[in-house]
């Protein structure tokens, strides 16, 4: 039986990785006086690389190894990753990052419905925080029960760490959850914890392989413009509710 549903955030809650994440790391290059800008391409290859820190790290050994090589790199990456999130969380704040179509009625239908909720994400808990609260209430990070964001665990998706760590906290087997991620990573991620997950892609990430997912959709549908569903049944319904997120799991627990 579904119990509980375990979100992802960037791209899966909010489109918050081109004109959000990019733009706060552009503007953190700049405060901190590097002459590094991440346009929408450039960004785009770097999403392979899991984690903020991880990705400034890489792109520096690929394109500034100099600098890289310098005795207290890993310091001033931290103090990127910092600033990033200060900017990040003004970009929130101003109201330019908000929820994807759907996924605001969907977390109240669940939560009306007495499921638990929770959050599996690398992306940093100041992050999730300021999401949470300016996009659907001020208390709105207290409806998800775990939040599992930022460095809880040292190996980042496609690894299932964090989904292992949030199921534990939850006292659930993966059987009695459902995950909701974007990206390839994130799948993988989900499937190696063994949970039946669901995939809304994004600009970054139409390409990716999603096989294993239950369903594979453009979002989570809004009455005026329908969710487009590449895997899975949508039984003529315009968007993805509550039933619909049961019927999937119950399918993909039987095929088990």
């Amino acid at each position: 039986m579904l119990k509980a549903l375990i979100f992802d955030v960037d791209g899966t809650l909010a489109d918050t990785e081109r004109d959000g994440h990019r733009l706060a790391f552009n503007a953190a290059f700049k405060e901190a006086g590097l002459p590094w800008h991440w346009d929408v391409a450039t960004y785009g290859e770097l999403l392979a690389v899991t984690g903020g820190k991880e990705r400034m790290l890489h792109y520096a050994r690929h394109h500034a190894s100099d600098l890289a090589a310098k005795s207290g790199f890993d310091n001033l990456v931290r103090k990127l990753h910092m600033l990033k999130t200060e900017h990040y969380v003004q970009l929130v704040h101003a109201g330019s990052i908000p929820l994807r179509p759907g996924v605001g009625p969907l977390i109240r239908e669940a939560r009306a419905a007495g499921l638990r909720l929770a959050i599996a994400t690398t992306t940093s808990p100041e992050n999730v925080s300021a999401l949470l609260r300016a996009s659907m209430a001020p208390d709105a990070e207290a409806w998800f029960e775990v939040i599992g964001a930022g460095d809880v665990v040292p190996a980042k998706k496609p690894a299932p760490d964090i989904y292992l760590w949030v199921l534990e906290r939850l006292g659930l087997p993966a059987h009695d959850c459902l995950a909701l991620e974007d990206s390839g990573n994130g799948l993988k991620a989900a499937l190696g914890a063994g949970l039946t997950t669901v995939v809304t892609d994004g600009e970054y990430t139409r390409d990716h392989d999603f096989s294993g997912a239950c369903a594979v959709l453009s979002d989570l549908g809004a009455p005026e413009r329908p969710a487009r569903a590449r895997v899975g049944d949508m039984g003529g319904k315009a968007c993805v509710d509550l039933a619909l997120l049961r019927t999937w799991h119950a399918q993909a627990i039987n095929k088990k």
